[in-house]
């Protein structure tokens, strides 16, 4: 008999989920709380379990799993009671960015024995995402100004608990705010559904005026003109249904870091601990590399002279190939950044603008929605090349791309906050951005120090990637990207073969 238990190491309270999954699981032959088992499953080298997981899912948070079989030999509860078979740990992020969303692992934990593999699949659980798009027109309301017509405008109520009824409120607009009441209609989402018919003409009835005039019949006609439905994409579709996460890193190496070999530089590299650099690397990039399939991740530098005639440059790649410079995953890229300390000379100013446009060019020749780039800025100073980062930001918002820049040590990071154009969008000569993609945090805000310190990473991480999605989906609906359509199944495994 076969059985599995399903555990969240490490998990506490975090961000509101953006969604919930559902998790299948299907095997072929540290002390965490247990989330749940599935049921037993007599006699099988292949079980295929009908139990499902259902799982919170963030984005912007490293959500660890762990899953351990066992082979079920009595009705007791105590899995010390029963032969075990292996274990597979990932996290939900592995799952959800794996293609299809369905993840094969090996399991592991008994020395020198093959244990199988474990086949894990996400779904997302379906709430209705459906947006109706509806226009009206009117006909002979009643005139509330004295001067000229009205100013119409309707407000929509659901006026029960299934939303079945929808009592619609006709207003003529002022500018001070005292709206005047024109009358209102009942109607129901079946009946606006049938579109452009007899049926959606629609009679202005005041109440007031209904019951002090005999004659009175209406104070006009509202007609609906039309009616569509669209569904609402998540970012968890696009995922699904293949869209890549492509990720860049771009390091600050300017002189305000200090000298690297000095334990007060920000750039120190430490045999007891990882500097501010690598830390908000690791926060970011140890999430973010679930969903870049290749694990490949270009990493530059910036603000340095470098070999061989001490050239200063702010584009350099951190493994020395400039017509390759992606690093072999997130262990990759900080060996490279480490590399680089020794052999660049720090020197400035520091210019944005150059990794920005780098990314951009790259990100400008994938539009369909296949890819989307992700940049992430690390830097310690005050930005010299204000103008130009700024009209690259403006030509990259129409691109797919989001900017994550982590300020790091004590300097003020007054124009990084312009950037993040959360209060007043971002604009360069006289050109608004069509998106905000740019998300700033200091990074003094999450250093906790001591056992706490991967705690505040942690919170780092849920801090500059909190945003991703949402940039990504306002990305895809201005452009009308839809995320292709994967085949619809029970939520079982494929069989095997």
């Amino acid at each position: 008999m076969a059985g599995l238990g399903a555990s969240e190491p490490g998990t506490g309270p975090g961000p509101v989920p953006a969604t919930r999954v559902e998790l299948t699981v299907s095997s072929h032959y540290p002390h965490c709380p247990q989330f749940g088992r599935t049921e037993v499953i007599d006699n099988s080298l292949n079980p295929d379990f009908l139990h499902k997981f259902v799982l919170d899912y963030c984005f912007e948070e490293r959500q660890n799993l762990r899953f351990d079989l066992y082979d079920v030999d009595s009705k007791s509860p105590d899995l010390s009671k029963h032969d075990f078979l292996g274990q597979a740990f990932c996290t939900l992020g592995e799952i959800v960015g794996s293609a299809g969303s369905r993840l094969e692992k090996p399991l592991t934990g008994i020395p020198g024995k093959k244990c199988g593999t474990i086949i894990l699949l996400a779904e997302e659980l379906g709430n209705c995402r459906d947006v109706a798009t509806l226009q009206f027109c009117a006909n002979k309301l009643d005139k509330k100004d004295f001067f000229g017509k009205s100013d119409p405008f309707m407000v929509f109520y659901r006026s029960n608990e299934d939303g079945t009824a929808i009592k619609v409120e006709v207003y003529d607009w002022d500018r001070d705010g005292s709206h005047d009441f024109i009358g209102e209609f009942t109607t129901s989402y079946r009946e606006l559904a049938r579109g452009q018919s007899h049926f959606n003409v629609y009679e202005v009835v005041n109440p007031r005026k209904k019951m002090k005039k005999k004659k009175y019949q209406n104070s006009g006609t509202v007609t609906l003109l039309s009616f569509a439905v669209e569904a609402e994409h998540t970012f968890l579709d696009y995922i699904r249904g293949g869209t890549q996460l492509n990720f860049t890193v771009a390091i600050d190496f300017t002189a305000s870091n200090g000298n690297p070999s000095q334990p007060t530089s920000l750039h120190y590299l430490s045999p007891f601990q990882l500097n501010a650099y690598s830390l908000a690397l690791r926060a970011v990039g140890d999430i973010i590399q679930d969903y870049d399939s290749d694990k490949m991740f270009p990493a530059l530098g910036f603000g340095a002279k470098v070999p061989p005639d001490g050239h200063v440059s702010h584009e350099f790649p951190l493994n020395g190939d400039a017509s390759n410079p992606a690093c072999h995953g997130i262990a990759g890229v900080l060996e490279a950044y480490q590399r680089s300390l020794r052999h660049v000379q720090l020197y400035g100013p520091t210019n944005f603008a150059p990794v920005v446009n780098h990314v951009a060019r790259s990100a400008a020749t994938v539009l369909d929605g296949s890819q989307y780039f992700v940049l992430l800025i690390i830097t310690d100073g005050v930005i010299s090349d204000m103008a130009q980062t700024k009209e690259a930001i403006v030509n990259a918002a129409k691109l797919p791309m989001s900017i994550i820049i982590v300020g790091v040590g004590q300097a003020e990071f007054d124009a990084m906050v312009e950037l993040d154009g959360d209060d007043i969008r971002i604009s360069s000569r006289g050109k608004v951005a069509e998106r905000d993609i740019v998300q700033f945090v200091p990074f003094r805000d999450y250093m906790m120090g001591g056992p706490g310190a991967g705690l505040s990473m942690a919170g780092l991480a849920r801090e500059v990637l909190a945003e991703i999605p949402d940039q990504l989906l306002s990305y895809m609906k201005a452009r009308g990207i839809k995320p292709p359509p994967h085949s619809s199944h029970s939520g079982s495994p494929p069989p095997h073969p």
